[in-house]
Parts: structure tokens; C-alpha cells; sequence
């Protein structure tokens, strides 16, 4: 009852279901590509080969949902699992004969003369106005035809398999920890143990493990950054990061916003970490290992029921049908929730859109922030709720949007789990773990933004190995952290572990998350402040994300993220729980 079941996708690998449906993509996939051979026709009809083209992609994209997401389930939850791997290779290569359909179809975009007036001129075009002309906007960075083709199928071949390597590595490799062997993901979570101990010695066998794995990491790395480098010079970016902007519908101007927002935050951050490491009995700043030590009384172990429990309770304050959701996300066994050898390290929440259905993995050993991390997964699965509403190709929203659900349902239950605490130790133990969270996200991911920014510049002129990111990880933790943490005791190792690194279709998954915590406080905001009434408006705006900007989606609440003012007034809020934290501990 603790292991998701997978077979709303299929009953496994060898269900007739699964085959058909990957005999149907390369169909689907043949007939996009016979399609577009007439895109170039001097007498083409461009509404309905418009109309044509979205309902190939939206049926190709259905099964591809299923088909992807079976596969990425069980290899996640067993990295070991050689059919997922076998599959994964051969759905890639698949997907790989799609690029000449979908590089012909922006060409055919771009080449539409008052492309605008025919999207007003027809009622199912204005219903994609949106992804169509964001095709086009992305038709400026297109390469040829068969650059794209080859670029798509060497893909399959560089950074998708040198990210399959990173998570095997980190999912597989045997840890030395007292006497016996065990996981990554479990010598990380010993980091919240109450003993001080266990705590720095998991913290060296952390370190000593990433030995074992850093170099072959290491390549990877480089090869998915060479990879990403060369790719967005071809397609005319200025730069991986401004890629990554276009991706995430997100202007430059808010993404500066934001960051020099967060930088300013950091001496109260910085704060925070030296008064946490006086009570724990250091002089020089926090180290490392003890970044995430429980305070108060914070170190009651909770039973998965009792966390489903707790998220029902409070789930319920904001309204019934998130509280619904995470019911049938309980009741029908959507999530993944122990750790185990071979299954990933952290969460992630999965949305199937031709399923209606999410699927979450956890590794839950029934601490405070395990219960938090569970409403945060269970966030992603509401926004899925609401974007289900929308048409397949209406629903794709990106990053920095992706983590306002999520966030603002952990924010319910941190919120709720503080007016629970009945002696100020308690409070203190829940106030702390939301600050050691605030850290993570705001601090933290500025040194993994500030490392991944390096990595990539590196990468245009030399093959970093691993004693240079390891440098280059530290460089990076002393600039966030500065004081505030003991730079003897850093940890170099961060970029082995992070999966966010290791995506050739998705870099800079790091500022999302700051974002992400950061928007959704301006919303948890107005919630309080008008009460039910606003549960529309967020339902709206989560249903929205798919089809508009970033700056767009945060309009429809009145919240412009161009402007800094908006950035510090939510980094206003962790601030008053810092000094709510200095002063209980004065």
C-alpha cells in the first residue's frame, strides 16, 4: 500500500496495451511526418493544415504521456529496472523521427502571411492562439530542417543517456555508514537526525561516497553542458540561459528582479545560520552537517497515515476539492513513498493528462518535512487538476509556474502545523524547519544558479572534472552563504547529487524554485486576506498557466513580477519569521 500502482498506464511491459500504444506513436509520427510535405505546396490550405497539425500533435502527445510517463515511473522508482531502460532508449529514438514533422510545422508558422487574422477567423485555432504563436516566436530560433533532425537523434544519444548514468550512479551506489551499507537518499536524510553524531559522521560518508561516483558524474555533466552550449549558438540564443527564459516564458526583467531581490535578503538569511549554529554550539557559522538539525521539539516520527491525516485536515481550509484530490491520490495508491536501493533520491510529482491522474514518489521517513514534502508533491498533482481542464497543448506550463501549487500547499500545511504546536519548543522545532526550507530555496539555489551559470561558461573553453566543480561548487556556497555557514565544513559534492543539473532540454532548473516559493507567498497572501472568495481566482490562474507568459499568469491576481518591490515584500514575510526566530532564541 505504500508503492503506487501504475496500472491506470499499463499492467507492465509486456501488457499488449503499452506495445500497441508504441506502435501507434510511430504511426501517428509517419503520418505527421506525410503531413508536413505539403506545408511547402504553393496552393496550401493553411487553416487546415494548422488544424490538422495540432490534432496529430495532440494525439501523439496523448500517447506519449502514457507511453513516456510508464517508463519514467518504473525506472524512477528502480533505476536498476532494465525493460524501462531498454524502452526509454527506444521510445527516444522513436520520438526522434518527429523533429522533421515539428521543424517543418514552425517553418510552415512562420511562413503564414496575417497568421493573426486567420487564428480570429476560426474558432478552434483561437482556442491554440497561444501555442501557435509562441511556435512562432520559437521559429526565430530554429535551425535546418536536418540540423534539427540530427541534433534530435544525437540528443538520444549524448545528454539523455548521460542523464540515465547520473541517476543510476546516484541511485545505486553503496554507502559506508556505521558498519553497513546504505543509499544516498538515506545517509542525506540522516542529516535531520536528532543526534549531532550521526549527523556530521553521515554528513563525511556522504562526501566520501560522492568520491566514488564524481568522475564518471562529472563527464556527464560536461558532456549534457557541451551539448546544451553548442546547440543554443546554433539556434541563434545568446546564451543557455536566455534559452531557458524563452522555455520558461519568462522575461530577463523579472528573472533580474527576482535575483537582486534575493541577493539583498541574504544578510538576514546569513543571520539565521549564525544564530542556529551558536545553539548548536559553533563559533564560526553553521556547518554544513548541521544545516538541517531539528531544533525544539521537533523530532516526533509521524506514520504515513497520520501525515495523510494531517494534509486532509488542512487541505480542507483552502477547499474541498484540494482536499479531494489528495484523498483519491491516497485512496488509489498514486504514490511511491519509502526510500530503497535503487529508486531516485528526493520527489517529484508526475501530471498524466490523457489519465487525469498523478503519480508521486517520495522517500518518507515520517518527519515534519516529510509531511511537508508530501503536501508540496500533492500541490503539483492540484495543479494538474486544473490544467486537465485544458486542452493537451494548452496545458504544458513551464518551470517557475509549475512550483506555485506545490508551494502554496505546503505553505497550508506549515502554516497549520505552527498553530498546532502547543509549547514554544514545538513552535520552535516548525518555525525552524520552515526557515531551513526558506534557506534552501532562496540561498541555496542562488549558489546552485551561481554554479550552473560557471559550469556553462567553463564548458565553452575546457572539460571541467571533478576537482574543478567540486572548487567551483564551493566558490559558489561561500558566495550565497557567506558568513553564515563554516567554510571548513561545505559540501563540494552538491552537484553530483542534484538531478536538476543533468537535463539537456531543461537547464537552470534552480530559479524556478525561489520563484515558485516567492509567488506563491504573494498568493497565500491575498488568500488570507480575502478568504474563499479568492479560491476561484487561484484556480484560474493555475488553469492558465499553460497558455499564457509568466507575467501574464501573475497579472490575472494583480501581481506584477517585473517590478522588485513585489520580490521584497514577499522575501518581507521570511523575514519577520527570522527575526520571530532570533527573537526565541535570544
Amino acid at each position: 500500500m505504500y508503492v503506487w500502482n501504475l496500472d491506470a498506464f499499463y499492467k507492465g511491459f509486456d501488457d499488449p496495451a503499452f506495445l500497441t500504444d508504441i506502435e501507434a506513436i510511430k504511426t501517428k509520427i509517419q503520418e505527421a511526418t506525410l503531413l508536413s510535405e505539403q506545408f511547402a505546396a504553393e496552393s496550401r490550405n493553411n487553416h487546415d493544415l494548422l488544424v490538422q497539425s495540432i490534432e496529430g500533435m495532440s494525439s501523439i502527445n496523448a500517447l506519449a504521456y502514457k507511453v513516456y510517463g510508464f517508463i519514467n515511473l518504473n525506472s524512477s522508482a528502480d533505476t536498476t529496472n532494465l525493460e524501462a531502460k531498454k524502452y526509454f532508449v527506444m521510445v527516444q529514438q522513436i520520438f526522434s523521427e518527429l523533429a522533421l514533422a515539428e521543424a517543418r510545422f514552425e517553418k510552415l508558422v512562420a511562413t503564414i502571411p496575417n497568421l493573426e487574422q486567420l487564428i480570429s477567423e476560426s474558432e478552434l485555432l483561437k482556442e491554440y492562439e497561444f501555442f501557435i504563436l509562441e511556435t512562432k516566436r520559437h521559429s526565430l530560433h530554429m535551425m535546418s530542417e536536418a540540423e534539427e533532425v540530427l541534433a534530435a537523434k544525437l540528443v538520444q544519444n549524448s545528454s539523455s543517456l548521460w542523464n540515465q548514468l547520473q541517476r543510476y550512479l546516484t541511485s545505486t551506489v553503496e554507502v559506508d555508514y556505521s558498519g553497513k551499507k546504505i543509499t544516498l537518499p538515506e545517509v542525506r536524510n540522516l542529516a535531520y537526525d536528532a543526534n549531532p553524531e550521526v549527523r556530521k559522521a553521515a554528513y563525511e560518508a556522504e562526501l566520501a561516497t560522492y568520491k566514488k561516483i564524481e568522475d564518471a558524474v562529472a563527464f556527464a555533466l560536461g558532456g549534457i553542458k557541451g551539448e546544451v552550449n553548442i546547440l543554443s549558438k546554433m539556434r541563434k540564443y545568446d546564451s543557455p540561459l536566455d534559452q531557458a527564459l524563452m522555455n520558461a516564458r519568462l522575461q530577463k526583467k523579472t528573472l533580474d528582479s527576482l535575483l537582486e531581490a534575493m541577493r539583498e535578503s541574504l544578510p538576514y538569511f546569513r543571520k539565521y545560520l549564525q544564530r542556529k549554529g551558536e545553539l548548536l554550539g559553533h563559533k564560526n557559522g553553521l556547518p554544513w552537517f548541521d544545516m538541517f538539525a531539528p531544533m525544539g521539539n521537533s523530532d516526533k516520527v509521524y506514520t504515513i497515515e497520520e501525515a495523510q491525516a494531517f494534509i486532509l485536515k488542512n487541505f480542507a481550509t483552502f477547499s474541498q476539492d484540494l482536499a479531494d484530490l489528495a484523498k483519491r491520490a491516497f485512496d488509489e495508491n498514486w504514490i511511491d513513498y519509502k526510500p530503497r536501493k535503487g529508486k531516485v533520491g528526493g520527489a517529484f510529482c508526475m501530471n498524466s493528462h490523457p489519465l487525469k491522474q498523478s503519480r508521486i514518489l517520495t522517500n518518507f521517513e515520517g518527519s515534519i518535512s516529510d509531511i511537508t514534502t508530501l503536501a508540496h508533491e500533492l500541490g503539483h498533482a492540484y495543479h494538474g487538476e486544473q490544467v486537465f481542464n485544458e486542452k493537451i497543448l494548452n496545458a504544458r506550463y513551464t518551470m517557475p509556474v509549475a512550483e506555485t501549487a506545490s508551494t502554496f500547499c505546503e505553505t497550508i500545511v506549515k502554516k497549520a502545523a505552527f498553530l498546532e504546536a502547543a509549547t514554544k519548543e514545538e513552535k520552535l522545532g516548525i518555525l525552524e524547519q520552515e526557515l531551513q526550507d526558506s534557506n534552501q530555496v532562496i540561498v541555496d539555489i542562488l549558489s546552485r544558479f551561481l554554479f550552473e551559470s560557471r559550469v556553462f561558461e567553463t564548458r565553452t573553453k575546457t572539460m571541467p572534472m571533478a576537482k574543478q566543480l567540486n572548487e567551483m561548487m564551493i566558490e559558489a556556497q561561500k558566495e550565497a552563504y557567506g558568513d553564515g555557514l563554516d567554510h571548513t565544513y561545505l559540501n563540494s559534492g552538491m552537484w553530483v547529487n542534484k538531478s536538476h543539473y543533468y537535463s539537456g532540454g531543461l537547464s537552470f532548473y534552480n530559479f524556478p524554485y525561489a520563484f515558485g516559493l516567492l509567488f506563491a507567498k504573494g498568493i497565500y497572501a491575498q488568500f488570507v486576506e480575502k478568504g474563499q472568495a479568492f479560491v476561484p481566482n487561484v484556480r484560474t490562474l493555475l488553469q492558465s498557466t499553460g497558455k499564457m507568459s509568466v507575467e501574464d499568469v501573475a497579472n490575472l491576481v494583480g501581481i506584477d513580477v517585473t517590478d522588485i518591490e513585489f520580490w521584497r515584500s514577499s522575501l518581507r514575510v521570511i523575514k519577520e519569521d527570522i527575526d520571530l526566530f532570533l527573537e526565541i532564541t535570544a
